[in-house]
């Protein structure tokens, strides 16, 4: 009984494994392709978004809880990247007014 287990959870970790594997050299893959850098930017941050929702949902085991807490976690992540990128955007204004002038 505890061998069909881990074979089945095995299995399930080896297959996001090669999931994320085959992405991320797709995503290596496509910075050799020349053409508009917002179209290459748009496709890899896309490709991040589901990666980082395959690990939480395959390797913190969310794809198995209630909805409720899955959209607090997600919220609570897209909160905190929200203010991460509002502070990176005010320094970065401030060093590109500093450089040019």
């Amino acid at each position: 009984m505890a061998n069909t287990i881990h074979t089945t959870g095995y299995r399930l970790y080896w297959r996001t494994w090669l999931f994320l594997l085959s992405l991320t050299a797709g995503m290596l893959a496509i910075e050799f392709v020349n053409g508009p850098r917002w179209i290459l930017l748009a496709i890899l941050l896309s490709a991040m978004l589901v990666k980082a929702g395959f690990i939480a949902a395959n390797f913190m085991h969310l794809r198995f809880e209630r909805p409720a807490l899955i959209w607090i976690v997600a919220g609570s992540l897209l909160a905190t990247a929200s203010v991460l990128i509002l502070f990176l955007a005010v320094d970065a204004l401030r060093i590109l007014r500093l450089s040019s002038g």
